[in-house]
């Protein structure tokens, strides 16, 4: 029987809330002798709020991607914005040593693909026609954030490989128990696609966009790289709104008033709204208020005024998060329409800021050949996949190596539409 009772569809009927965490024990000694202990535990848990942060953090600090940290995670939990009604049931799988947390997973049980970034579709369309199940799923990922990273939180000191293998043991007798039909993992790190490929995981390319500091010194060094016809695209665009007296600042989080986070909300909600049934809009209002007591000192803002004015309504922001040398663009919105406002307040300005800061990647986001035109190179990511059926599994181990070949060709042809200069073909995929 399902320790989860019947997985209603968002919104009919939340039955997370009388779903007891899940205690489940193995015996045996780990490889690591550092750990003196003789047994590890497994729990699931409804929320990081069952979790100390500190615990937890400890196992997701030394990783390069922000977005698994607790305070990212929990604030998403506990404003609302991941709930049973939106299609993100939380079940995260921890592992325990005596008192000692080792290992983590955050995990998510999901009755659609809404949000993911990842567009299984056709995939949900295969298990139809073969008369299977697609849904529920687990999926690991930071939740409506596509950037890459996930993968499972490891103490120092402990064995990887049989920690993972005990882990991936457990989610799929997790899934298995509670009828869920797969288990996928999203926007994975690159060094994780190689271990998971032996393990039964069939990685899944897409195309994703991203910046890579050649040890530019300026931003005019940086648009050295670019022909002739696009620096001075480039350069008019920019002199446009300065012209016209807009101004963009980088304002780091712990100095952004709060009000601004309240206006940073409402521009992320109108940006989505203007995309209708296909906008991502999860995030409430509450998450947008706690972030500056929360994650602050992650956050980067670009914000446009008229004039440097900043005591009037920002006529545009977006807010970026940052990490050691890396920088994500995450969400933007404009007060009204204004020519190449979106360019400078999410790509130009950032990275201005991004060579003066040594940062050495940014990441700006999904979707958007116009960031081809920016300098954003197509890069490969890749999601991992095993389903409960084996029929299903079987249709995509089948298919999923020209499924990639195809991708990776498309990444190849995106690149070769880069304004820069002397491109050699080894801009295709990373």
């Amino acid at each position: 029987m399902s320790d989860l009772g019947p997985l209603s569809c968002a919104g009919e009927d939340d039955r997370s809330a009388a779903v007891p965490i899940i205690g489940y024990q193995i015996k045996g000694s780990m490889s690591d002798p550092d750990m003196q202990r003789s047994d590890v535990k497994f729990k699931w848990l409804q929320s990081l709020s069952d979790v100390e942060r500190e615990g937890w953090d400890s196992l997701a600090r030394p990783l390069e991607t922000p977005f698994l940290e607790w305070d990212w995670l929990q604030l998403m939990e506990i404003s609302g914005s991941i709930t049973a009604e939106t299609g993100w049931i939380p079940r995260h799988l921890t592992v325990w040593s005596g008192r000692e947390l080792v290992a983590a997973a955050p995990l998510y049980i999901k009755i659609h693909s809404a949000g993911e970034f990842v567009f299984d579709h056709a995939w949900a369309e295969v298990a139809g026609r073969l008369g299977r199940p697609y849904y529920p799923k687990l999926v690991g990922m930071s939740p409506f954030t596509p950037m890459i990273g996930y993968r499972f939180l490891m103490a120092s000191g402990v064995d990887e490989c049989e920690l993972t293998s005990r882990m991936l043991a457990e989610i799929e007798r997790f899934c298995r128990q509670n009828g869920l039909a797969g288990c996928s993992y999203h926007f994975v790190d690159p060094t994780w696609v190689e271990t998971m490929a032996g393990r039964g995981f069939c990685p899944w390319a897409h195309q994703s966009f991203l910046w890579e500091n050649e040890g530019f010194r300026t931003f005019e060094d940086y648009l050295s790289r670019f022909n002739a016809n696009q620096r001075r695209n480039i350069r008019r665009e920019r002199r446009r709104l300065a012209r016209g007296g807009i101004r963009v600042d980088m304002i780091p989080g712990d100095a952004l008033p709060q009000e601004l986070y309240e206006r940073m909300y409402a521009f992320y909600a109108q940006t989505n709204d203007q995309f209708g049934p296909w906008g991502c809009k999860y995030l409430t209002p509450g998450f947008f208020a706690a972030l500056p007591g929360r994650f602050r000192k992650r956050l980067m803002f670009a914000v446009a005024s008229d004039g440097g004015r900043h005591h009037d309504p920002p006529l545009g922001m977006s807010l970026l998060v940052t990490k050691g040398g890396h920088l994500y663009g995450r969400y933007w919105g404009c007060a009204r329409e204004i020519e190449f406002l979106h360019f400078e307040t999410c790509y130009y300005r950032p990275l201005e800021w991004a060579i003066a800061s040594g940062i050495r990647r940014f990441d700006p986001g999904m979707g958007g050949a116009h960031k081809l035109r920016r300098g954003f190179k197509a890069v490969v990511n890749h999601s991992l996949h095993r389903f409960m059926d084996p029929a299903l599994r079987q249709v995509m181990e089948r298919h999923i190596a020209t499924i990639n070949r195809l991708e990776h060709e498309e990444i190849a042809a995106l690149n070769r539409h880069l304004p820069l200069r002397n491109l050699t073909s080894s801009a295709a995929e990373k």
